[in-house]
């Protein structure tokens, strides 16, 4: 069973959120699979090419890193390649303009609005935006802009739930929200955060329900321990032991001897 398709999710716009979680392994797309999480997807680049096979019925996306690619063309040519790897569909922060030139070879691109770390400075930071209503008018104009490129969808990250929902309900894009509440059509998170596994706070929009930074720090002390050991067997004469090695056949070792003293 492959995953859903544009159609499809549009289809639902107006139902049940979907899920989307943003993975860094192969581990954590074979769970998502199990767990039946809708979308998944991480940044493309040589060593994530191959994470779309070990989710093959999840709807997989790619997302191009920004200031890669300095036009439209090359930014073309890595969608298609990210494609042709597994992605249904791609994302990007880069301008209208190159969301426009990818969906009009009909790549499915999906937008970012809202708080757009790549373009933080012009809204004050790692800070919600939209809070007032010309933010939210701004907002909405630049989701119909994506609208009217051709894009199928946006990224709304850290924005208020009405304003997203508003936007959600006005626009044909398919929305994921990333802090922007229950309004839109998918809810995001990051697999590291909803595993409790980074070293960094927890942001506001994200929920950990498990603390796997605990289970490192913990087989890390094993490993420590571990290797500890070894070390200390090696000086004790405890490894390796006579079970570790190999042994010669009975009157080898004498023949051996004889014959090395006249080599």
């Amino acid at each position: 069973m492959a995953g859903l398709t544009i159609k499809e999710l549009r289809d639902r716009k107006g139902g049940p959120q979907l899920t989307f979680l943003r993975i860094d392994s192969a581990d954590d797309a074979a769970a998502a699979e199990a767990a039946g999480i809708d979308m998944i997807g991480t940044v493309y680049a040589p060593e994530t090419r191959h994470l779309p096979g070990a989710a093959p019925s999840r709807h997989f996306r790619f997302g191009l890193p920004y200031g890669r690619h300095v036009t439209a063309t090359e930014a073309m040519r890595e969608a298609f390649r990210a494609i042709e790897d597994g992605a249904e569909t791609v994302y990007t922060a880069a301008s209208i303009h190159m969301v426009s030139e990818m969906a009009r070879e009909g790549i499915p691109v999906i937008g970012h609005i809202g708080l757009v770390p790549p373009w933080r400075t012009w809204t004050g930071g790692y800070r919600a935006v939209g809070r007032t209503a010309q933010q939210a008018i701004e907002l909405f104009r630049q989701a119909k802009a994506y609208e009217a490129a051709g894009a199928a969808g946006i990224e709304i990250e850290v924005v208020p739930e009405a304003v997203a929902a508003e936007i959600t309900r006005r626009t044909t894009l398919i929305t994921m929200s990333l802090g922007a509440g229950a309004g839109c059509d998918v809810q995001c998170l990051f697999a590291r955060d909803v595993l409790g596994s980074g070293t960094d706070r927890l942001p506001r929009h994200a929920k950990a329900y498990r603390d796997f930074a605990a289970e490192h720090r913990r087989l890390q002390q094993e490993r420590i321990d571990a290797f500890r050991e070894f070390r200390h067997e090696v000086g004790s004469g405890g490894f390796p032991a006579k079970a570790h090695g190999v042994a010669m056949p009975e009157g080898e070792l004498e023949d051996f001897l004889m014959e090395i003293d006249r080599v």
